[in-house]
């Protein structure tokens, strides 16, 4: 039919054009975002399913926080514990020096003088082992739980190391008032004593270097994890940006096509007026 009311051509074409821009829009804005699925109207449940990850991977920064405490507190432990390890060594040889039955009073004195100075760096190193406010080798120290997983549900758990003195790893013998001793017989018990607190710190020191290398190893471990959803979260929704190029070159021909082509549907209805003339 022919009509100056209706033309059919032309509502058509607008539709073709209209949707045409519509697919035109959707592909800048992948184009722009970088983005596949940007919001939920795009998809809704591959939406939610990245939201959900993107959780999981910012939880996870959390986690690696708290294992890096955790490293950091164990880091001060042994670094400290080394240095009780060598003064344990050095009070043991002023002992074994003055358990030398040559000596004299005034020569046993020096170096009982000298094992009480490196005795009183022990404790000295005990009150300055904190990290954050956390010492694990203090008595009655801070056992070590950091965050595992991104639910808080596990943890990686250092267990502190009394190294003070008196304490249980370096025994009752090696405590705050220990001394060579004043005759050669106490020295050479003290030689004795001290072997015991050596072998004594260098197994707490193994405890804290295993725990601190499960630290280390854990996260790294969270690191790739975290790398990992990050790619999942990329497939899910990141764009191919070669692909959404060669689309938009095609959608913007098909556009200027589709004006040219509702042009030339609108222009049908003036060929009526020829029947007028």
């Amino acid at each position: 039919m022919n009509s100056v009311n209706t033309n059919v051509g032309a509502l058509v074409a607008l539709q073709n054009l209209n949707k045409t821009s519509s697919d035109l829009m959707t592909t800048q804005s992948r184009i722009n975002t970088g983005l596949r699925v940007a919001s939920a109207k795009d998809n809704g449940a591959i939406w939610a399913i990245a939201q959900n990850q993107r959780s999981t991977v910012s939880a996870l920064n959390a986690v690696k926080d708290s294992l890096q405490r955790g490293q950091s507190t164990v880091d001060v432990a042994l670094s400290a514990g080394a240095t009780i390890s060598d003064l344990l060594g050095q009070m043991k040889e002023k002992a074994l020096a003055a358990s030398d039955t040559t000596l004299d009073t005034a020569s046993r004195t020096a170096y009982n003088d000298e094992f009480k100075s490196l005795r009183d760096q022990i404790a000295k190193a005990v009150t300055n082992a904190d990290f954050n406010g956390a010492n694990m080798i203090k008595s009655g120290g801070t056992t070590i739980a950091s965050l595992a997983n991104a639910d808080a549900t596990s943890k990686i758990t250092v267990a502190a190391q009394d190294l003070s003195l008196g304490g249980a790893v370096l025994t009752a013998a090696i405590s705050a008032t220990a001394s060579v001793g004043a005759t050669a017989g106490a020295s050479a018990t003290m030689v004795t004593n001290l072997n015991t607190a050596i072998s004594n710190v260098s197994a707490a020191l193994s405890k804290l270097g295993v725990g601190g290398k499960s630290l280390a190893s854990h996260l790294t471990f969270i690191g790739k994890l975290q790398d990992t959803i990050e790619t999942g979260i990329g497939n899910l929704v990141d764009a191919d940006l070669a692909k959404e190029s060669a689309r938009l070159q095609a959608l913007q021909t098909k556009q200027q096509l589709g004006i040219q082509a509702l042009s030339i549907a609108n222009q049908s209805s003036s060929s009526l007026l020829s029947l007028f003339r």
